[in-house]
C-alpha cells in the first residue's frame, strides 16, 4: 500500500524533531513549499503538531495495550504508533483503515517490519476503542494534576506548578488553549494600505479578522498567507498578537538610539526602526551571525536603512561606548506561553531549566542596564509565564541596582499602550497594578507574553 504524501512529510518531520531537536514549524516551513499542494500542507501541520500537542495522551491509550512504556519502543515504531493513534482519535474524517493500514506501511518503509504486526494490532484496538473514548480516560481517583495532565497532555510537573498558581478554572483553559492551533496572526509594514492589503488578502481566498486587541493587527484564516503576493513582497508578516505589542510599549520615539539585544527573527527590530524613523537608528544585536545574516537581507528588502545589527553576547559587559535611549531586551527563556505554537518544548523542558534560565536573564539584564542612558527606557519581556523568569528577574534587578533604577508605574505602561489599543480595549486587562503587562494563552487568544519596563 503506498504511504500518503503528507502522512510521509509529517512521519519524517516527527522523527526529525526527535532525532535533532529541532523545531516542528522550522522543518514544516522548509518542507512545505510551493511544490506541496494546499490540502497536503494543511494535513501535514495538522498531523505533525497535533501528534506534538497531544503526546502524552496518545501514549496513555497505546500502553494500555501494549503493556509497556512508548518510550522502550524504537522510535520510528513510536512514532508511527502515534502517529496513528493521533487519526483514529482525533481526525474522524480520516478512514480508520488509512490510518492503521498507512503506519504499518512507514514502520515497514523505515526497516522495521518486524514490527508490522505489533502496529497493525495495537492501532486496530485503538480505533475500536475511539467508538468508546471515554472509557479509555483516567480513572477520576487519580491526583488532579497527574489526571490533567494526561487528559490535556502537558508534563505533569508543569500542571502541578499552574494549578498552584492560577487556580483549576484558568489552568484548565490554558492546558486546552495549548491544545488548538493558534490564531495566525498579522502585522502590517504598511499601516496606511491597509484597506488594500486586506482586500487583496480577500480576494486570494483568505478571511480577514480583527485583531484582539491591537488596532493594527489582524488574523487570517482559510488558506496559506505566506503563499500571497503580500507576504512575499512583505507588506505583512506573521507575528502573535502579544508579540506585536512588545516594542510598542518601549515607547520609541523619532531620533532615538535605540538597542534590541536579542534581535531575531527581527519582527520586533523592524516595528522599533520605523518608530525611530529616518533620525534614529535600531543596532540589533544577536549571538548567532547567520541569524544577522537573514535579518540584514530581510531589512535591506524593506528598504528600512536605519538598523545597524552586531554580533553579541548580551551575557558579557556591552561593548558600545554610547549609550541608548531605548533597549528591548526580549531574552531567551522557556517559552512556556508558545506551548500551542511550539508543542515540544513542553517534553524538552525541564523544571530545573527555569532556575538556569532565571541566570542567564538576570545577567543580560545587568548588562543591558548599564547601558542605558539617563532619562532612557529599558523592556524586559519573554514569552514565558513562569515567574522565575518575570517577575523574579525583575525583582532581582531593582534589589541589586545601585544606578537609580526603578520600575515605569503603571500610568505609564497604560500611557505607552493606550493609543494602539483597537476601540473598547481597556489597557487595565493587559498591564497588572504593578505596571507589568501580561497575556495568557486561553484568556486573550494570544501566546503568553509578559513585559515590565525600567527606566533611569
Amino acid at each position: 500500500m503506498a504511504i500518503s504524501a503528507a502522512r510521509k512529510i509529517a512521519y519524517d518531520v516527527l522523527r526529525r524533531v526527535e532525532d535533532e531537536d529541532a523545531y516542528a514549524s522550522d522543518l514544516l516551513h522548509a518542507e512545505l513549499g510551493a511544490g506541496v499542494k494546499a490540502a497536503d500542507a494543511a494535513l501535514v501541520t495538522e498531523l505533525t503538531l497535533g501528534v506534538l500537542r497531544q503526546r502524552l495522551l496518545l501514549d496513555f491509550l497505546l500502553e494500555r495495550q501494549l503493556k509497556k512504556p512508548v518510550a522502550r519502543l524504537d522510535l520510528p515504531v513510536a512514532i508511527a504508533l502515534r502517529l496513528g493513534a493521533y487519526q483514529l482519535r482525533f481526525l474522524a474524517r480520516i478512514p480508520a483503515r488509512a490510518a492503521v493500514n498507512e503506519s504499518v506501511e512507514l514502520v515497514k518503509k523505515a526497516r522495521k517490519s518486524s514490527a508490522a504486526p505489533l502496529v497493525n494490532a495495537v492501532l486496530r484496538r485503538i480505533a475500536e476503542q475511539a467508538k468508546s473514548p471515554a472509557e479509555t480516560f483516567p480513572p477520576p481517583d487519580m491526583a488532579a494534576s497527574e489526571r490533567l495532565a494526561i487528559l490535556h497532555s502537558h508534563p505533569a510537573w508543569m500542571v502541578e506548578r499552574w494549578l498552584a498558581r492560577l487556580g483549576e478554572e484558568r489552568t484548565i483553559a490554558l492546558l486546552r488553549a495549548d491544545n488548538v492551533a493558534p490564531r495566525l496572526s498579522c502585522a502590517l509594514s504598511e499601516p496606511t494600505r491597509r484597506q488594500e492589503i486586506f482586500a487583496s488578502l480577500e480576494q486570494a481566498g483568505l478571511r480577514v479578522e480583527p485583531g484582539v486587541f491591537l488596532r493594527e493587527a489582524f488574523a487570517v484564516s482559510g488558506g496559506s498567507v505566506s503563499r500571497t503576493a503580500e507576504f512575499s513582497a512583505g507588506k505583512i508578516s506573521i507575528q502573535d498578537e502579544a508579540s506585536q505589542a512588545i516594542p510598542l510599549l518601549l515607547g520609541v520615539r523619532p531620533g532615538d538610539r535605540v538597542l534590541d539585544l536579542c534581535a531575531a527573527p527581527g519582527g520586533k527590530t523592524m516595528s522599533l526602526a520605523r518608530a525611530a524613523r529616518s533620525a534614529g537608528v535600531v543596532v540589533a544585536c544577536d549571538l548567532h551571525a547567520h541569524r544577522l545574516r537573514a535579518m540584514e537581507a530581510q531589512f535591506a528588502r524593506l528598504g528600512l536603512k536605519n538598523i545597524r545589527v552586531a554580533q553579541i553576547d548580551a551575557t558579557q559587559p556591552l561593548p558600545f561606548g554610547e549609550r541608548f535611549d531605548r533597549i528591548l531586551l526580549d531574552a531567551p527563556c522557556s517559552g512556556t506561553g508558545t506551548l500551542a505554537r511550539h508543542p515540544e518544548i513542553r517534553w524538552r523542558l525541564r523544571r530545573e531549566q527555569l532556575t538556569a534560565f532565571h541566570a542567564l536573564q538576570a545577567r543580560m539584564l545587568r548588562n543591558a542596564l548599564a547601558q542605558l542612558a539617563p532619562g532612557g527606557r529599558l523592556l524586559y519581556s519573554t514569552c514565558s509565564i513562569e515567574p522565575e523568569e518575570n517577575e523574579d528577574v525583575i525583582a532581582e534587578a531593582l534589589r541589586d541596582s545601585s544606578a537609580g533604577v526603578a520600575r515605569a508605574s503603571p500610568a505609564e505602561m497604560k500611557q505607552t499602550i493606550a493609543p494602539y489599543l483597537a476601540p473598547g480595549i481597556d489597557a487595565q486587562t493587559l498591564v497588572d497594578d504593578d505596571g507589568r503587562f501580561h497575556t495568557l494563552p486561553g484568556q486573550q487568544q494570544t501566546d503568553g507574553f509578559f513585559a515590565a519596563a525600567l527606566r533611569i
